[in-house]
């Protein structure tokens, strides 16, 4: 089972706010009042003017993130991030094996990381994604992290979460069908 996934994740009304007057921007309803941006080309383009950038070689530690965060893109997140802290968040696996890449905004500039995963060994909460979440605020609840916590396992892909913020749905969407799919039973 594959997993891809390129996206900026906020308290929702931050990005709300930040994205109302762009045309390639759709949100994804995550729990606990966060939402999340897949950055897509279009929308990298509509942010800066210019086309994304993606690495030829396999991201690392050094380089992290396979779309290239050019100064113009850099100083968008770095804007927005002036209204509460915001995660660039980057996971790309297929049969096991791949890596995750983190980096939070915060106050108008860089805050934390960027930092990179291929083993994804050690203890969960230090794994990028589950450190830059835990950097924006997210809380323990029941979930096995803050990866799950947040919901952003109900989607496998960038493709996936636009579909789901353009139906409007909650990170509990499959909750809610399992849970009225045993009623029925």
């Amino acid at each position: 089972m594959s997993y891809q996934l390129s996206a900026v994740v906020a308290d929702a009304e931050l990005l709300r706010e930040e994205t109302r007057e762009l045309d390639h921007a759709v949100l994804g309803e995550l729990r606990q009042d966060f939402a999340l941006l897949p950055v897509t080309p279009q929308l990298v383009l509509e942010l800066t003017g210019t086309p994304p950038d993606y690495r030829t070689d396999e991201p690392g530690p050094a380089q992290p993130f396979e779309l290239i965060l050019s100064p113009a893109l850099t100083e968008v997140l770095a804007r927005w991030s002036v209204r509460g802290p915001l995660a660039y968040v980057e996971a790309e696996f297929a049969g096991g094996a791949g890596h995750q890449a983190a980096a939070v905004w915060l106050g108008g500039g860089l805050a934390w990381g960027p930092r990179f995963d291929a083993a994804l060994d050690g203890p969960r909460p230090e794994w990028p994604i589950n450190a830059a979440l835990v950097e924006l605020g997210v809380e323990p609840g029941r979930w096995i992290d803050p990866f799950a916590e947040l919901g952003l396992h109900v989607e496998r892909s960038t493709e996936g979460w636009l579909a789901h913020g353009r139906r409007g749905l909650s990170a509990d969407y499959w909750d809610e069908l399992a849970d009225e799919w045993e009623a029925r039973q």
